[in-house]
């Protein structure tokens, strides 16, 4: 968040508060203006009153009666009209911060957006320029195909999640569920990490023939997420490990990973759409803060359950537990 924002956000507050505090004020300057009067008016009718006319002590007590009636009046409608307004203040201040908070993920949202679109574009151009211009060796022609494939893939996955996110959101994506051997999807997802990769410890223990019911495409989605997720905020000299494995509770889909961690205030803002953990402007990992929101999503629309713990000391747990 730029300092500029920080201020802005600032200014909005003060004002904010400054209204509300003018409001409450003007409520309980009311409040006793209303009673001063009433209590004038209270005196005005005693005075009139003479000590020795017919009926005087009725006529005081009546008159007594009817200024604790208008007080608790002021009071009853005072009372309810501030718990209105704090209500209120509340509903909107919380309304707005989120509002705030939306816009500035939607600009880093946009930023990070474009940075990721544009490396894969530029790696791709390059090396199509390098084999048009150049007379390459089949072998370094071969090394380009593959990084260029690679590139071409994290373009797709980025445009994939961009658009399930959108259908998602308008309620335009319409799931359709068959039995899927989520053995092979997770060795699928699994190859290529480790072709794309090759240079990362990558490891995986995959128990075979393991089926649930839901999409093929969106549940290798969501095993991708976890891994490009575990792979972006771990060091490449560390270990990613990669689980599927089944129990009395169901299947379990487990990355392991060894990077920074995540601390327990933030464990379920990361599920969050473009939520990203740490400061936008000191953070060094690639991202759109989309992958996890549509894990999140892909997980419930499939009746499964997705959670995040410590890996001991350091690093992090992601699992997806498919109910059997």
């Amino acid at each position: 968040m730029s300092i500029f924002k920080t201020k802005r956000f600032a200014t909005i507050t003060l004002i904010y508060w400054f209204v509300l505090l003018y409001i409450i004020a003007a409520l309980v300057y009311w409040f006793i203006s209303l009673q001063h009067q009433n209590t004038r008016m209270t005196d005005l009718l005693l005075n009139e009153l003479k000590h020795d006319e017919v009926g005087y002590s009725e006529k005081v007590a009546k008159i007594l009666d009817a200024e604790r009636r208008k007080t608790a009046q002021y009071i009853g409608e005072g009372s309810t009209f501030l718990a209105l307004i704090l209500i209120g203040a509340v509903f909107v201040y919380r309304a707005t911060r989120r509002q705030i908070t939306l816009s500035m993920q939607q600009q880093n949202f946009m930023m990070a957006v474009t940075h990721e679109l544009k490396t894969p574009i530029a790696v791709t151009r390059l090396n199509l320029e390098t084999m048009q211009k150049r007379r390459l060796e089949e072998q370094q022609q071969q090394k380009l195909i593959n990084i260029t494939l690679q590139e071409v893939n994290r373009l797709n996955s980025l445009c994939n999640n961009i658009l399930l996110a959108s259908q998602l959101d308008a309620g335009e994506y319409k799931i359709s569920k068959n039995e899927v051997n989520v053995s092979e999807v997770a060795t699928r997802v699994f190859n290529d990490f480790k072709t794309r990769h090759s240079s990362r410890n990558l490891k995986a223990i995959i128990e075979p023939n393991l089926f649930v019911n839901g999409e093929e495409l969106l549940i290798e989605l969501l095993m991708s997420n976890l891994v490009e997720n575990a792979l972006k905020y771990s060091q490449r000299n560390t270990a990613v490990d990669i689980a599927l494995a089944k129990d009395l509770k169901g299947i379990h889909f487990i990355v392991k990973d060894e990077g920074p961690g995540i601390a327990e205030t933030e464990r379920t803002k990361i599920f969050e759409k473009f939520y990203r953990v740490g400061n936008e402007e000191t953070r060094t990992a690639k991202g759109t803060g989309l992958g996890l929101y549509l894990s999140k999503q892909i997980a419930k629309d499939h009746q499964a359950e997705i959670t995040v713990s410590n890996n001991g000391e350091i690093g992090s747990v992601f699992t997806v537990t498919f109910k059997t």
